[in-house]
């Protein structure tokens, strides 16, 4: 069994409990807006981390971070953004079985048409009564289960 962690929309905040969370990780993948190079450091200290660019990071270690990337965990494809309604491409012909994307701070477990949709949410600062949450992927095979857990505040 592979565990996958994940995680968006740090804004520049690393919870101690996102980083428990993630303790572990075979790969970390991060969906964007990441507030600094510091943070994609400190979770590199954990694992492997495969991240893109979102709407707010400009700052020039982040900005040169590619929109979207994809990624094998043996049989299973991944494509992440940041933004789900940036989406381009249709994931089902790309041979995707998982779109991993942030932005919304919303978490969100989704299957449409064979793929699955995973957005953690945010684990950075509280937007809204939004929740404060991070993911994983348990990847068995073809077998993808993903989870959202809620941090405390």
């Amino acid at each position: 069994m592979r565990r996958i962690g994940l995680i968006s929309d740090t804004h520049g905040l690393l919870r101690p409990a996102a980083v428990e969370f993630l303790r572990g990780c075979e790969r970390i993948i991060h969906a964007g807006d990441i507030g600094g190079g510091a943070l994609l450091d400190a979770l590199a200290a954990l694992a492997p981390v495969t991240a893109v660019r979102g709407n707010n990071d400009s700052e020039a270690e982040i900005a040169a971070l590619p929109q979207t990337t994809q990624l094998e965990v043996g049989p299973v494809r991944l494509y992440v953004l940041h933004d789900l309604k940036q989406l381009a491409v249709s994931p089902s012909a790309l041979g995707v079985n998982v779109v991993v994307s942030g932005h919304s701070h919303r978490p969100l477990v989704e299957e449409r048409e064979g793929v699955l949709y995973v957005n953690p949410g945010s684990a950075g600062r509280r937007r809204f009564k939004l929740p404060i949450s991070v993911g994983e992927l348990l990847i068995d095979g073809r077998e993808v289960m993903p989870r959202v857990v809620e941090l405390d505040g």
